[in-house]
């Protein structure tokens, strides 16, 4: 049966990948972990990594399937942590759901350095260069437009919005817009950015008030 782990850094549910990791490294020894660790990032960077991991199995008496499950484990969980700003994660509630998986503290201060130390940038700027990336908007182009011929008596004299996207992959996207459907774009959109803008205030009272505490 699995345990239960009050860890908020998730959000929810833990992946069973990282609850493996936990339990599998008590078998750890530092030196160990260290190396693990090392592979791991280089992982994350896009670096080859086979060889190192090829040496860890045969210096190691660690079962392959053990191996398995702390090196996923341990991508998954820096993966996660790498995906915020590091300025929307403490580190002391980091280390603190950490510790709510029963790590030891040693391997935790190793982890929290990946995730908050000097390496972050370059941990960062490798994600997003190597990272799934969708096409950025490089033109768009709109006009009002008035059918006078159609089939349908209901369009007829009814004014249209013609939009055309142009996209950083080349692809150009055309499309048709009623007014009213036009008008139901613009609302959700002004109330979508008014969401963001009122959780990134929540956010951002939330780390101040944990550093005046």
């Amino acid at each position: 049966m699995m345990a239960d782990y009050n860890v908020g850094f998730f959000g929810g549910t833990i992946p069973k990948e990282v609850v493996s990791m936990a339990r599998h490294l008590k078998d750890l020894d530092k030196q160990l972990f260290s190396q693990i660790l090392k592979v791991v990032v280089n992982a994350l960077e896009e670096k080859e990594c086979s060889v190192s991991m090829a040496e860890i199995i045969e210096d190691n008496s660690l079962s392959e399937e053990k191996l398995s499950d702390i090196v996923s484990g341990m991508y998954e969980l820096l993966k996660e942590a790498l995906r915020l700003p590091s300025s929307s994660v403490i580190q002391e509630s980091f280390e603190e759901d950490l510790r709510e998986l029963r790590i030891f503290e040693e391997f935790i201060a190793d982890l929290s350095r990946v995730v908050f130390g000097n390496g972050r940038p370059a941990l960062d700027a490798s994600v997003t260069q190597h990272g799934p990336r969708l096409p950025k908007l490089e033109k768009f182009r709109w006009r009002v437009d008035v059918a006078i011929s159609t089939s349908s008596l209901s369009r007829a004299l009814q004014p249209t919005i013609l939009m055309q996207l142009k996209l950083s992959d080349g692809n150009l996207h055309q499309f048709e817009v009623s007014v009213p459907k036009f008008q139901e774009l613009r609302y959700n959109v002004s109330l979508i950015l008014k969401e963001m803008n009122d959780l990134e205030k929540r956010s951002v009272l939330k780390i101040q008030d944990y550093h005046v505490n």
